[in-house]
């Protein structure tokens, strides 16, 4: 009996925060906050393989992965909130190596550097614009 694991969704806050010159500078730990919020309505109705689960079971992960001074956003239904503790790309990498195998997995972010890591562990990047 193996479970269906549901497709993975890792998210570079600052990253995508950082897409948009909005102000988010003056407020790092809100705008992580609101970006939070954006994919909780996310999951709120995302079924991603076309099948009816109850409790949204169907459908993606959602993992949003914030550093510096958005550290402490704290994890809502549908979206965890991990901190890392030094670089968020690092946190991305062990979180994509540990959680994304044996399932698709898609990383949000623009920087390069952090699309060929993943991809070398398997994941897909998106740019900021999926999540926005």
């Amino acid at each position: 009996m193996s479970e269906r694991l549901r497709p993975l969704l890792v998210v570079d806050a600052a990253n995508v925060v950082g897409s948009v010159p909005d102000g988010w500078w003056r407020d790092r730990r809100g705008a992580a906050e609101r970006l939070r919020d954006r994919l909780a309505a996310r999951a709120d109705g995302d079924c991603t393989d076309g099948e009816d689960g109850e409790d949204g079971e169907d459908g993606e992960e959602i993992v949003l992965v914030v550093e510096g001074a958005a550290r402490g956003v704290t994890s809502v239904p549908g979206v965890r909130v991990v901190d890392a503790p030094g670089s968020g790309d690092d946190r991305i990498v062990e979180l994509v190596a540990a959680e994304g195998r044996g399932r698709p997995c898609t990383v949000v972010t623009a920087d390069r550097g952090l699309r060929e890591r993943v991809a070398a562990l398997g994941a897909r990047a998106a740019g900021p614009r999926s999540v926005r």
